[in-house]
């Protein structure tokens, strides 16, 4: 007997999801076996185990789906992520491979382009739609790597640094120790390659990553 892989659906829009499983029940391949329409739900279902690939909408109205998407992927890292949006931004896309996806998709895209990028995804490779495929061809490989991976609370001292606070500042505001804290800003430094503080808001703020 064929065993269709099984698909969820984690997007706040009922009728996207709705039209995604008319898509996809035409499929010898796929099935989607749960739609939700925010993250609490999928991330408490209790099938979640079972789940081989997750569509995920990047801008939910609850949460962000570039966080989201790597809970998931630190907890469940066997299902294959794909983020789902209307439009394309490259920060965005950039923030989502980071943080586990295996690609990125236009909600646009036909049920023959999101086929045969998902059994692309499950065999390793990233992929996008095309349109989205065209924006990353103008991207060097080296962005890729200029967006790196922080921690919860290396988010939290970013965005106290682009507020401007002071290592002491941010000491007192996160009530964590003075050598603590500019641990911290030497690691957000060293993981963006940049040389100073100045530099690393900078590139934060021109590549939208907060």
């Amino acid at each position: 007997m064929h065993l269709k892989k099984k698909i969820a659906i984690l997007d706040d829009h009922p009728l996207i999801i709705e039209g995604l499983v008319m898509l996809f029940s035409k499929s010898d391949d796929y099935e989607v076996i749960a739609g939700f329409q925010n993250s609490t739900d999928l991330l408490t279902y209790k099938k979640i185990n079972t789940v081989d690939v997750l569509l995920l909408d990047v801008f939910l109205s609850d949460e962000n789906g570039i966080d989201v998407c790597q809970k998931i992927a630190k907890k469940h890292p066997r299902i294959t992520i794909l983020g789902m949006s209307s439009q394309a931004e490259r920060s965005i896309v950039l923030q989502m491979i980071k943080n586990g996806a295996s690609g990125y998709l236009l909600k646009s895209a036909s049920l023959d382009e999101f086929l045969f990028c998902i059994k692309k995804a499950q065999n390793g490779t990233v992929v996008f739609s095309k349109e989205v495929k065209s924006l990353m061809d103008k991207a060097q490989f080296s962005d890729l790597k200029s967006v790196p991976r922080l921690t919860r609370r290396e988010k939290e001292i970013l965005k106290l640094l682009i507020e401007g606070k002071s290592t002491q500042e941010i000491s007192d505001i996160l009530f964590l120790s003075f050598l603590t804290t500019q641990t911290h800003r030497r690691n957000l430094l060293n993981k963006f390659q940049v040389k100073n503080v100045a530099e690393l808001v900078s590139f934060v703020i021109k590549n939208a990553l907060i």
